[in-house]
């Protein structure tokens, strides 16, 4: 049995390397639905697990062919045998099942089943879809920036050598410096390049829903109309009635119409029972598919309420403090970040939120750190320019007591400041306006 679903284990495994570029809704589709139908399609085309799918008796033709017959065309039910008084009564034995004149009764006709096994698999694709689409939009950005930083925490014990553990590298503290460093000089990179990224989030998370949505119609059409309250009538009907809703949409027993030229040439009409085994599992299936989907559509709407939440309120210091606390545990400046965030659209926020969740405590407060020491503070003129302006008075310093002390000049990185860099001939230039970024 371990055999038959190895395919799926790889996308059940846990890896600690693993890099994180979406939340636990995005997951529910694309990883757990996704397995769940795959899992689902193979149980359905394997026999060792339910046997033969189907099982006809007739008299007078031979069983593999009646078999055949049955299961590749559609087998029926009696409308008025779907009684349960009749079925109590004893008038009937199974649901649906009973004398019928073909010219008056009106029957229910199965061929779902031939198809379920596609049905699932086409599903199990259109969960993935969405997931596909972002890796595409996403572009791999993020996982090149954190890649082996997730347990960086241990490099304060690595001075200048690096550690591997299995798949797990740790890298030495010069080199997690030099990370931090090509992060921040990305980050800067994409505050004005970095319009579309959350935008394709958001698409892609729309999608999801629409995507369950077009599922459950589908399933609804393909069961005939009676999937959407098919849960509802098991939890109501299971146990109290000898027939329920999964008797009537998954018949274990129906009925097939075989015809065959007898010796004298006539058309012999050959009434036939089959045992449908298959619907076992199918009506397993469709019920637990039933509860994962309203789940699913549940969680789905509180993820994209959340999502409406984010692109309203990212601008607030404290929600972004709150969002970034449940990314990962840590506290962080207010006045550092407050500083980022007044510089970030939705998608650099995104971008930022992802970096939070992959990156640890540590390293992320460096990163805010750096990336705030880029930004003038309206409230402290920090510009670097400014200071070099400034630093032409001579050594004496600032007459203003009140002055703010600017840090070494020869101990700023200036290819990690592309934002702050000096022009040629800025010296003689005024200083910026406070709270605005040097051009």
């Amino acid at each position: 049995m371990l055999n038959t679903f190895s395919s799926v284990r790889q996308y059940l495994k846990f890896d600690i390397t693993r890099v994180i570029i979406d939340n636990i809704v995005f997951k529910l589709h694309y990883r757990w639905t996704f397995v769940i139908l795959l899992v689902a399609t193979l149980l359905i085309t394997s026999r060792q697990y339910i046997g033969e799918h189907i099982q006809c008796i007739s008299d007078g033709v031979v069983a593999p062919v009646i078999n055949t017959f049955c299961f590749f065309t559609p087998t029926f039910t009696v409308v008025r045998h779907l009684n349960n008084t009749a079925l109590e009564s004893g008038s009937i034995f199974q649901p649906g099942i009973g004398p019928y004149n073909p010219r008056e009764d009106t029957v229910k006709r199965h061929a779902y089943y031939q198809w379920v096994p596609f049905v699932l698999f086409a599903q199990a694709l259109c969960f993935y879809i969405p997931h596909f689409l972002w890796k595409k939009w996403e572009g791999g950005r993020i996982k090149a920036l954190v890649f082996g930083l997730r347990m960086v925490g241990l490099t304060k014990y690595l001075k200048h050598d690096s550690l591997r553990i299995g798949k797990l590298n740790i890298p030495s503290m010069a080199e997690a410096e030099e990370r931090v460093g090509v992060i921040r000089r990305t980050m800067i990179d994409r505050m004005r390049l970095n319009q579309s990224w959350g935008a394709h989030l958001v698409f892609a998370e729309l999608l999801n829903l629409v995507n369950l949505c077009l599922q459950i119609m589908w399933t609804q059409r393909f069961l005939g109309g009676e999937f959407l309250t098919l849960g509802i009538k098991v939890l109501r009907e299971r146990w109290v009635d000898k027939m329920d809703a999964l008797d009537i949409v998954f018949p274990k027993v129906t009925k097939c119409t075989f015809y065959k030229y007898g010796a004298a040439g006539s058309l012999q009409e050959h009434d036939t029972l089959c045992v449908m085994a298959l619907n076992i599992m199918n009506e397993k299936i469709y019920t637990i598919l039933w509860f994962w989907y309203a789940f699913l559509l549940t969680i789905t709407v509180l993820g994209l309420l959340w999502r409406l939440l984010t692109l309203f309120c990212y601008k607030n210091l404290t929600f972004t403090k709150w969002s970034l606390y449940w990314a990962k545990p840590g506290k962080l400046d207010e006045s550092d970040l407050g500083s980022v965030i007044d510089k970030c659209n939705f998608s650099n926020w995104m971008f930022l939120f992802f970096l939070r969740t992959n990156l640890s405590e540590f390293l992320f407060l460096k990163v805010i750190y750096h990336l705030a020491s880029e930004f003038p503070d309206p409230m402290n003129d920090n510009d670097i320019n400014a200071y070099r302006d400034r630093s032409h008075e001579g050594a004496a310093g600032p007459s203003d007591p009140t002055s703010v002390k600017y840090p070494d000049i020869s101990k700023l990185d200036t290819v990690d400041a592309p934002l702050l860099h000096h022009r040629a001939g800025a010296t003689s230039a005024p200083p910026p306006e406070a709270g605005r970024l040097p051009v």
